[in-house]
């Protein structure tokens, strides 16, 4: 192409941006020495049409504007430099690039094309430089254009303290829904399907919590089984929605597929969180493939070690760790969640592996770059932010120790609540902690109980179903012997280990369930249903199905009477939420009154009907007490001022194999209490009603929840 077709353009923004008249792309590399962009025939994507050179740089941005090159056209990148391995520099110009702006992404990597930088094979392979050319086996970037019509689309901004977070798969959960029709199964217009709508509104999940849906690459060793990377935490394309979710359609259709997606869910009143993998890419360590951010700029885009830049700094387990260290690298996770926000309207963020964007050189703080990037920005700082809040380098366990604005999935609550209905000993003063928002983690740095996500289950680890079927992992359809997976899972298979035609052994798993789901809807800050669980959804014993994109990932919608019976219950504790706002508190407890309320705002008891002394929480062999909430003594008020009053609500809770009775509080403390809640049962309610100071029998291992209606 002759540099006269080839326009100056501008340095930004940073990708292919199509203005109706033409295309401007623009590249960061601040160590690359020329690059080229390459486009390809849309019906024949390995065919190559033209190739031109971006010939002016700014500020380390090389780029050039295209006239009348149309939406639809297919490029790559070729980035020309120094391949110095031991330098930390991987450029090589044989090699296409993905853009890592790139709106949209068409097709797929393909393992028996010469898709790595370096020889393979060898001592020292990775130092030698790779001469075959790979287009035909690399997906290619598409240039979009903008028409979807939004139709007056806003947010839906539930507030925190109402927010109810389901994880799914965009895939996995309506794959096997007959209710939607099979050819959006599996996709974002089958998240977005009435039917699906129909079950989130039922279960009462005010925002969906999606895997990732960021573009990725399966690893090879996983195309080497015929297996691919089903939850998808291996992304190439920060900025493109991963086309394998879509229905049928030209390159780049997924992008207003996703859109037509998100404005259903809004229209429903759901918000769309995503899950974002910006700790690492999946291109690996030196002996991984050249794909895009390798051949851009190794050594600005990833963490390299001090002492010997040829390899790679990895605190996420997976050959590599971003450089949040680096302007442009932080500059392209900013410029991506906005694109999110503000281009496909999501409501916000859960983090993977969130200690490593706070990592400096230093270790983490939390003061790093990435967090005040984010807190100063105006798009960012108002969207929900959640961390996971751990990886596996030095001090990388970080829960409780994230800044304000952030939320966490509090992992000390999943292993708490797991561990206390397993009857394990001293879990009385975690489980006062954990059930009350966790104010030991979040208060003193002024952040609310909203900034627990409360889970017992995640994609990552078992079902609610397998918590109480398996004692040990069976991964072994991962290909992997049954090595992978984490082995310390606090469950309990109620005495025999797999499904098992033992009544009595079934009726227990199923009580347990309930005692999970309870427990979650019952705990202050923001409970997290796993898509399924309320339905009895098994894995089959495998706590690591990362890789398993078949059924025994996808949801089962066909339930029979014990699976449905769950899912009702389900819907009655998410009601019960909604209903009673002293499980949805603003603020801690603070064990005191409130306003002019008759009852502590918290309380707890022991069975006996007396108070916890300190003592109590010492005890190794508690497991039965009671909380009660006092629905009067709500401190914060509503948003119009106006004091908040509901019900008061007396939980009983019972870990001990035998019953137990409770002596209700004394009776100066009101009039009966109805029962609302029982773990051991199945049935709703009958309402049964006690008079204070009475005693009602808790079953074993259950809990039972009685309310004091309130006089207001």
């Amino acid at each position: 192409m002759r540099r006269a077709e080839v326009l100056p353009g501008k340095p930004f923004p940073l990708g292919a941006t199509y203005d109706g008249h033409g295309v401007n792309f623009a590249v960061f590399s601040e160590h690359a020495k020329k690059v080229e962009v390459c486009l390809y025939d849309a019906q024949e994507p390995t065919r190559e049409t033209r190739r031109f050179p971006l010939l002016e740089t700014t500020h380390q941005v090389f780029h050039g504007y295209v006239p009348d090159l149309k939406p639809g056209t297919l490029y790559g990148l070729r980035v020309h430099g120094p391949f110095e391995p031991k330098k930390g520099f991987r450029f090589n110009p044989h090699k296409l690039l993905v853009d890592p702006y790139a709106r949209a992404i068409h097709g797929q990597v393909d393992y028996r094309a010469p898709i790595y930088g370096h020889v393979q094979g060898g001592k020292d392979e990775d130092l030698v430089q790779d001469k075959q050319d790979d287009a035909a086996g690399v997906p290619k970037a598409v240039v979009l254009e903008d028409t979807f019509d939004w139709e007056g689309d806003t947010h839906p901004r539930v507030p925190w303290h109402q927010t109810v977070l389901y994880e799914l798969h965009v895939k996995g959960f309506t794959k096997l829904n007959p209710r939607v029709p099979e050819a959006l199964r599996g996709t974002y217009a089958g998240l977005g399907h009435p039917a699906t709508l129909e079950h989130l509104k039922k279960v009462g999940v005010t925002a969906v919590e999606l895997l990732p849906i960021h573009h990725i690459v399966d690893e090879p060793f996983l195309v080497e089984r015929g297996l691919t990377n089903y939850w998808g935490y291996s992304t190439l394309g920060y900025f493109a929605p991963d086309a394998r979710y879509s229905a049928p359609g030209g390159p780049g259709s997924q992008v207003d597929e996703f859109k037509g997606m998100v404005k259903a869910l809004h229209k429903a009143g759901i918000e769309v969180i995503l899950d974002v993998v910006y700790n690492h890419t999946c291109e690996g360590n030196q002996l991984g493939p050249t794909l895009s951010f390798k051949g851009l700029d190794n050594g600005a885009y990833y963490r390299l070690t001090e002492k010997d830049p040829r390899y790679y700094l990895d605190v996420t387990g997976t050959g590599n760790s971003w450089n949040a260290t680096h302007p442009y690298a932080l500059k392209l996770v900013a410029d991506s969640l906005r694109y999110w926000v503000e281009e496909m309207h999501v409501d916000g963020f859960r983090f993977d592996l969130a200690t490593t964007l706070g990592r400096d050189r230093h270790g983490y703080d939390t003061r790093a770059a990435f967090f005040q990037i984010v807190h100063q920005d105006p798009v960012l700082s108002r969207v929900k932010l959640i961390s996971e809040p751990w990886d596996v380098g030095d001090f990388g366990y970080q829960v409780g120790n994230f800044p304000v604005l952030w939320s966490e999935w509090n992992g000390k609550y999943r292993d708490t609540i797991r561990r206390y209905w397993k009857g394990d000993d001293r879990q009385a003063a975690e489980i006062g902690y954990r059930l009350t928002g966790s104010s030991d983690l979040y208060a003193l740095s002024g952040r609310k109980p909203s900034a627990s996500v409360n889970f017992v289950t995640a994609h990552d680890g078992f079902t609610l179903h397998d918590l109480v079927t398996y004692n040990d992992k069976h991964n072994e359809a991962n290909g992997e012997d049954n090595r992978d997976g984490g082995n310390d899972n606090h469950s309990w298979n109620c005495g025999v280990e797999g499904e098992t035609g033992d009544v009595k052994i079934n009726a227990l798993r199923e009580q347990q369930k309930r005692n999970f789901l309870a427990t979650l809807f019952l705990s202050q800050g923001v409970p997290m249903l796993v898509a399924g669980d309320e339905m009895g959804r098994t894995q089959k014993g495998n706590n690591n199905a990362y890789c398993q994109d078949n059924a025994l990932s996808w949801v089962n919608w066909e339930l029979d009477d014990t699976q449905r019976a769950l899912l009702d219950f389900t819907c009655r504790l998410t009601r019960l939420r909604r209903e009673q706002p002293v499980l949805r508190k603003r603020r801690f407890f603070r064990g005191a009154h409130m306003w002019d309320s008759e009852l502590k705002d918290l309380a707890w008891f022991r069975p006996d009907g007396k108070e916890m002394r300190k003592d109590d929480w010492e005890k190794p062999y508690v497991r039965s007490l009671a909380i009660l909430l006092g629905g009067d003594a709500i401190a914060a008020p509503d948003d119009e001022g106006n004091r908040i009053v509901g019900d008061t609500l007396l939980v009983l809770m019972n870990a001990h194999h035998e019953p137990i009775s409770f002596l209700l509080p004394a009776l100066e403390w009101g009039a009966d209490w109805e029962q609302v809640v029982d773990t051991s049962t199945s049935e709703e309610s009958q309402h049964a009603h006690t008079p204070a100071g009475g005693k009602v029998q808790v079953a074993g291992r259950s809990l039972m929840v009685l309310r004091r209606p309130s006089t207001e």
